[in-house]
Formats: C-alpha cells, sequence, structure tokens
C-alpha cells in the first residue's frame, strides 16, 4: 500500500493499515513494540512461565503429541515464544516446536530453532496463544449522526483529524446490528469484524489444540459508549494519529469473536488457575530464609500486577478448543473454567 497524500480523507482501518504495518508503519520499527508500551510478557517472566504451564497441561489432554507446536501470534522480537520454551520441562522441550508470527522482520540473535513466519503455520497441534494482537486488528469506525444513523469516520493521516462519511451499510452494518448497536447521535462502535475473520482464521490453522486470545476487551454488557480508539508512544497514551508515529488500537468485542465451544474469562481468573498467586509470603519465611522471602515477595508483587483489578488482570481470554472431542473446555483444562458463564454460540 503506498502512502496516502497529505490531507487526504480515509476509513479507520485502511489508515491505521498503513499506519502500523506499512513501509514506513510503526511496527517496522528497530524498537518493536516493548520500546513504546509494556504488556504482561514484559511485566514479568510469571507470565510466560503460566503460558508454559497451560501449554504443558494441554499436551497431556492431547497424548503428548511429537511435535508440540507453540505458535507465538503477533510474537514482537520473539519474547513470548523464548521465554517458553525455555520453561517447559525438558521432556516436554525435547517435542516442542515454536513459531513466532510477525509482519516485521526476524530480529537478530533470536533463538535459531524458532521459526519465523508471518502467517501462523497449518495443520499444527498444540497452543496457538495471541497476546495483544487483535487489538492491533485494523478496523472501521462507526458513529451516529443526528438522525442516530451509523457513520463511518474519516481520518485524515497527516494530523487525525475526523469527519462522517457515508452510512455503514452491508455485512458492517449487520455486525453493529447484532454486536454494538448505536442509536445516540455521537454514539461511536469500533467494526469488530475483521477481528472476528482473523481470529476465526487463526484459529482454523490448528488441527487439534487450543487458540488463545489475550486483549483488551468488552462484553456486550459493558460496550463504551464512545468507543476506545487510542494511541501509544513511548509507554504513554496519546492522540491516535495515523501517520506511523504511534501505536495505533482499540479494545477487542471477544464475545463477538468467539467461535462455538469457545469461552471467555479474565486473565485474573486463568492466571490464578494456572498458579499465578498475588499472596505475600509468610512473615516467618523472612527469619528462617530471609533470601527466599525477598525472592518470594518479589514475586507476589509480579503476581499481583499481572492480576491486578483495573489493570492487567481485567483482560480477557478468549479460550477456543479444536479438534478435541468429548473434551468440553472444563475438562481439558481442570480449574481454569470454574464458574465461567457460557457465551452464546454464533
Amino acid at each position: 500500500m503506498t502512502r496516502a497524500a497529505a490531507g487526504e480523507w480515509r476509513g479507520w482501518r485502511e489508515a491505521t493499515e498503513e499506519a502500523l504495518y506499512g513501509p514506513h508503519g510503526f511496527y517496522r520499527r528497530p524498537e518493536g513494540p516493548s520500546g513504546h508500551f509494556r504488556t504482561s510478557v514484559h511485566a514479568s517472566p510469571l507470565f510466560a512461565g503460566a503460558v508454559a504451564r497451560l501449554l504443558c497441561r494441554l499436551d497431556e489432554a492431547l497424548g503428548r503429541p511429537a511435535p508440540l507446536t507453540f505458535v507465538d501470534m503477533a510474537a514482537g522480537r520473539g519474547e513470548l515464544v523464548t521465554a517458553v520454551l525455555a520453561a517447559l520441562p525438558a521432556e516436554v522441550a525435547a517435542r516442542a516446536r515454536g513459531y513466532a508470527v510477525e509482519r516485521a522482520d526476524r530480529p537478530a540473535g533470536l533463538d535459531h530453532r524458532i521459526e519465523w513466519l508471518a502467517e501462523p503455520p497449518k495443520g499444527v497441534t498444540g497452543l496457538l496463544f495471541a497476546n495483544e494482537w487483535l487489538d492491533n486488528v485494523p478496523v472501521d469506525v462507526a458513529e451516529a449522526d443526528a438522525e442516530g444513523v451509523p457513520r463511518r469516520v474519516l481520518v485524515r493521516g497527516d494530523d487525525g483529524a475526523e469527519r462522517l462519511g457515508d452510512p455503514v451499510e452491508g455485512a458492517d452494518a449487520q455486525w453493529l446490528r447484532r454486536w454494538w448497536p448505536l442509536s445516540s447521535q455521537g454514539d461511536r462502535a469500533e467494526i469488530g469484524r475483521p477481528r472476528d475473520t482473523a481470529w476465526a482464521d487463526a484459529v482454523a490453522t490448528l488441527e487439534r489444540g487450543l487458540a488463545v486470545a489475550v486483549d483488551y476487551a468488552h462484553l456486550a454488557a459493558t460496550r463504551p459508549p464512545f468507543g476506545t480508539l487510542t494511541g501509544f508512544r513511548a509507554g504513554r497514551e496519546t492522540v491516535p494519529v495515523p501517520d506511523g508515529s504511534c501505536d495505533i488500537t482499540a479494545h477487542v468485542a471477544l464475545d463477538a469473536c468467539t467461535l462455538p465451544g469457545g469461552r471467555v474469562l479474565t486473565q485474573r481468573t486463568a492466571l490464578r488457575a494456572l498458579g499465578v498467586s498475588g499472596a505475600r509470603p509468610a512473615l516467618t519465611l523472612a527469619s528462617t530464609d530471609p533470601t527466599a522471602y525477598v525472592r518470594a515477595l518479589a514475586g507476589a508483587g509480579a503476581a499481583a500486577e499481572l492480576t491486578a483489578p483495573g489493570g492487567l488482570g481485567d483482560f480477557g481470554w478468549l479460550l477456543q478448543p479444536v479438534g478435541i472431542p468429548n473434551a468440553p473446555l472444563g475438562e481439558l483444562l481442570g480449574d481454569l473454567l470454574v464458574d465461567v458463564p457460557d457465551h452464546e454460540e454464533q
């Protein structure tokens, strides 16, 4: 895609696609995403450890296949796949194969055993893990006009100015009516249909296993009235301007992405079930083994950040099993889904 002419008005999906992934896009920068924002992967090695435990639990459910695949979607610079493979027990690691899926170039120094791909591999068995991927799949924005008609929001790439375009029609209009209806003037929504398609395509690459999407999310009962589109630069939230200078992101309607058999829960619930607890160590440990106490205290602090209400703990986890007959998620993953309500099948 060529760069837009100065002052050209386009929909947010087209403008974001170029701003993030074009030849001069934000994600082509050498510092990578970690140079601008901090995900759960960067917050603590406890996160990768929990994902490794999930992979081991899945390995048992799948009958210990060879190879056992771990696919890291939107891999950044390969931080998660590197840490997950390193955290696996030797017997599992010997059968594991890691893939990093990213549109940017392979970073120098990445473990040669990790394959770097632009698209996820097909027909594999194992775990596909998409941490903060779907929020960067570009989407159009709609806003209700004075008559309550949803219109596509157009944006100018050089300064981020907006104006209303034509009414939303066709499949996008159907998606809005089903998942994020607008009626009052000024109400806004991000049209998540491209994310639904991207997720379904990613899930379809698994022959057997589990696909997990972890992201900023909202469900039908809690849709934000004015949308969530924003920008990030150098660790700070900023006005989203689609000129390649900042990340452009919007929270994900995870219930719309969910395929039959999938379930949604919070990161807090998932990580606690996978052994990540923010509980402080017993004070008696401080007197018997001060070094161990300090380590345990640091781990508790990191775990608390990963599971904190109002922060990373509120992230949504969408779990989608594939090709595992007679194994509902509750049985496949033990206590991971206790007290998680079913979501409506599409």
